[in-house]
């Protein structure tokens, strides 16, 4: 069978080779469209696949359309909000993400991000230390776990918020566990948010909640820009001067929210988190295996539709 990797934005040789090796030895074809420019070499190369790999690449209804045999289609990462995943339920076709293998790039970045911020942003002047500092993590998956982890490594107090996953297990992890959203933002002068966008989530990170934060409060995203509300995190940040905003994901304010408030908000010149090495080869090749055992064996593991 047909496997393509549609990546506008490739994977690294190391990845792609690990993911050759994979599909041919288990006697698939392996087809690669990288650096892309126009959607229509996507709707041409998909249009015989049997399976598709791809990165932040948009799957959407015309992607669908134009698959005239996919079965599968995986997500080379967590989130998985380029799917269409109506259009691919109702054509039949299996959605995968692969949850995990960039939790520890994007747990690395968003300490990494904090110390930054404490320190304010590498330039001149006294900044402050995460030693003894509450830092409240908002959804407790694969990447909220690791970022306590390394949280407590540098002697920070860790609490948790996630309505799905039970305070034991948290609680299993040296982690205290906050009975609602509103009680972990306001202890904690750090908050990492690690919510995906959904219907529920989408512009829910506004000023009620950042409103409650101690004095000196921080709050970081490496999650999706959608969740937060970017004009109430602009009026946040007017009526509380002690407040800070950094983000992996630059809302669409963002260039008048540096103007007005420089050094106390920051955004990565462009999405950094699953940004590394090892990062890319783990999600490409996870996709690769997971494709082979369904088309071997059915398994849906990870299917997200």
């Amino acid at each position: 069978m047909k496997i393509l990797v549609a990546t506008e934005k490739p994977f690294a040789k190391a990845a792609v080779d690990g993911i050759r090796q994979i599909v041919e030895g288990a006697g698939h074809q392996l087809a690669l469209l990288e650096k892309y420019t126009d959607v229509n070499d996507f709707y041409a190369a998909v249009k015989d696949a049997d399976a598709l790999i791809v990165r932040s690449d948009k799957v959407t209804q015309e992607v669908v359309d134009a698959a005239q045999q996919l079965k599968i289609v995986v997500r080379a990462g967590a989130g998985f909000d380029n799917l269409d995943l109506a259009a691919l339920t109702a054509k039949g076709v299996v959605a995968m993400n692969t949850p995990g293998q960039n939790s520890n790039a994007v747990a690395e970045l968003a300490l990494g991000m904090m110390v930054f911020m404490a320190r304010n942003q590498f330039n001149p002047g006294t900044g402050g230390e995460l030693l003894g500092k509450k830092l409240g993590i908002h959804a407790y998956g694969n990447v909220g776990r690791l970022v306590a982890k390394i949280a407590k490594g540098f002697g920070m107090e860790v609490y948790a918020f996630d309505a799905f996953v039970p305070a034991d297990k948290i609680e299993a992890d040296g982690v205290k566990v906050c009975k609602n959203v509103e009680e972990l933002y306001s202890t904690c002068q750090y908050i990492s948010l690690h919510i995906p966008a959904t219907d529920e989530t989408k512009k829910s990170i506004g000023r009620n909640l950042l409103s409650k934060m101690p004095k000196g409060g921080c709050l970081v995203n490496t999650a999706r820009k959608e969740v937060i509300h970017e004009e109430e995190i602009m009026a946040i940040l007017e009526e509380r001067e002690d407040l800070k905003y950094i983000t992996d994901v630059a809302t669409a304010n963002h260039e008048a929210l540096k103007e007005k408030f420089g050094k106390r908000v920051f955004a990565t010149p462009k999405k950094m988190g699953a940004e590394t090495a090892e990062a890319n080869i783990n999600a490409g090749l996870a996709a690769a295996n997971q494709i082979v055992k369904f088309l071997a064996t059915g398994d849906t593991t990870f299917k997200v539709n």
